[in-house]
Formats: C-alpha cells, structure tokens, sequence
C-alpha cells in the first residue's frame, strides 16, 4: 500500500482528469501546500507529487519513507536532487508535453507584438477609427514575420520546434551558441553575432546558476536591430530592471514574457510596471497549460508512478528505487 499525496493540485486546471494510479493506494490531495505543512502533510508518504512546491533537504530528512518524488513539470529545481540521490529517493519529471503548446504560445506573442494587436485594439476601444475618417489608420507599424531573423537561446525539443515553425512563416532562425563558449560549429551562431543581427529573440532554455541573468543591459545595448525579446522559458534568466531600462531607452521593440523572475510578481516589480505598454505582453505563466498538454502532463505523472512501482521507473532524472 503506497501513500501518495498531490501537494500542489491546483497547479493543473480543474478541468483536468487525474486518474487513479494502478497499485494499491492512499491518495492525498491538496490544491496548495505552505512550507510550514510540508512535514505533516507528508508523513509516512512513500510517493510525493509536486509541481511547484520546493523539496528540500530540510524537510526530506523528516521524511523516512519517502522513495519517490513525482515532478508535475519538466523542471525539477523545487527538488533537492543531489539529496535525493544520496538517500536513495527517485525523481522523475515530465517530457515532451509541451512541444506545441509552448512554441504555439511563442508564435502568439510574436505575431501579436509585430503586428501591433494590442495597440491597435486599444486605439479601436478608445473610438480612433471613428475619429480616422477612413477605413484604416496607421498610427503603429505593422511587420510581417518572413524574412525576420530569429534569434534562437536553447536548442533542445522546444528551440527545434520553433525553429521549425519559423521557416514555415519564411522566417531565419539562428541558433545561438551558448553565452561565453565558442567552437559550437557551423550550425551556431556567435552569441555576439545573434544578439547584434536578430529582428527578435526567443529564449528556450533552462535556469542555471549559468544562465541566470543571461540577458542584461550589455547585451540590450548590442541589439542593434531593436529587437523584441520572447521568454517563455524562466523569467530568471532576463535583468527585469535592464529589461525595464532596454524598453525606456528604445534599446529594443518590445517584450513578450510568460515568465518572471518570482511568481507571482511583486505589484511593484519592473515586470509589472512595464505590463500596461502597449509594446509588452506579460501572460502568467500559461504558455506550457493548453488543455491537450496537461492532459498529457497528468497521464505521464501517473505513467511514472505506476512504471516505478512496477519496477520499471521512467523519466527518472535523480535517485534510486
């Protein structure tokens, strides 16, 4: 008898089906879990399922029984997995759930941004069409995505993918080398190279101590080609206040993020004071959360469950069994 306990969900949509794991079972569920109930709420539970909720070596030490940790998401840096691996417990994450929703997402905040929509529609509420005269106005540019090049950070499964969905639009995706390494080869470009030559840049990469703050104000200020800039991967990994500076100083188009460094953000976080431009898009968090993605999600976390408990673990990404 395996006693499983969800602790976080409420970080997948009602709509959502959550089937009932194969083995013999208890199952706990809590739409959200405050540090202060980690430990109590865990007790005795041999299966943890988290998507947000930090794990660490605190409190997994009060937890004996615990043998595996079930990751609601591809990221696993809510767990402590260099602790996990040293006391035998297993983390398996998510894969290859999000390889449409997140790039359609990304598409979506290009198309809107290079288009002006928000602009236009916040004009056309206001009463300017009428006051235009004319069947149209123009009072924002308005430009199409073919022949823009497209500056790619990460190229795993989502990068490829939007890679992919450029060259349909006749876009030019340029893949980046990694921040401060050279030698990547011929399919690369030079990190300084993208930065100076992209109409706009997509990140699709993972937070790391390397990668945390990647984009700050020197590389806005090598943006020659004021470019918009798309995160739809961690918010940690842009300077929210260089960010706030790049869009006062028309370092660049605009911004479309679904990510911020902390989330929720603070009401008085850059992210939020630069939300109401019409030249910034600021979605929350929802690029990876179509409902056909976390249907897929939720059917995976319980595959993992019960693959582990019938001895054959999938998605492991620390731990033993």
């Amino acid at each position: 008898m395996h006693k499983i306990v969800f602790l976080d969900r409420a970080t997948l949509a009602p709509q959502i089906r959550l089937r009932a794991p194969a083995c013999a079972h208890e199952l706990s569920i809590h739409a959200q879990t405050q540090p202060e109930q980690l430990v109590e709420r865990l007790a005795g539970a041999t299966i943890a399922i988290t998507n947000k909720v930090p794990l660490r070596a605190e409190t997994l030490a009060q937890l004996p029984a615990l043998r595996l940790i079930a990751v609601a998401a591809t990221g696993t840096d809510c767990v402590d997995k260099a602790w996990c691996q040293q006391h035998g417990i297993a983390v398996a994450n998510i894969r290859g759930y999000a390889i449409d929703t997140v790039p359609e997402h990304t598409f979506a905040l290009m198309l809107a941004l290079r288009r002006n929509l928000v602009a236009y529609r916040a004009d056309v509420i206001a009463g300017e069409w009428q006051r235009a005269g004319q069947f149209c106005f123009f009072d924002h540019p308005v430009q199409d995505l073919r022949g823009a090049r497209l500056g790619i950070i990460g190229e795993g499964d989502l990068g490829q993918r939007v890679a992919e969905i450029a060259r349909a639009f006749g876009m030019v995706p340029l893949f980046a080398e990694h921040k401060g390494r050279r030698g990547a080869g011929r399919l690369y470009t030079p990190w300084d190279e993208m930065l100076a030559t992209s109409d706009i840049i997509t990140l699709h990469c993972p937070l790391t101590p390397h990668t945390r703050g990647m984009i700050a104000l020197p590389e806005f200020r090598a943006m020659a080609r004021r470019p918009l800039i798309i995160n739809t991967a961690r918010g940690g990994l842009v300077d929210e206040q260089a960010l706030e500076q790049a869009l006062d100083e028309g370092l660049i188009a605009g911004a479309g993020f679904d990510v911020t460094d902390g989330e929720p953000p603070a009401a008085d976080s850059p992210m939020m004071r630069i939300a109401t431009r019409p030249n910034v898009i600021l979605t929350p968090h929802v690029a990876w959360a179509s409902d056909t993605a976390q249907q897929t999600l939720a059917d995976q976390l319980i595959d993992n469950i019960d693959n582990f408990v019938a001895g054959r673990p999938s998605n492991l990404v620390q731990g033993a069994y």
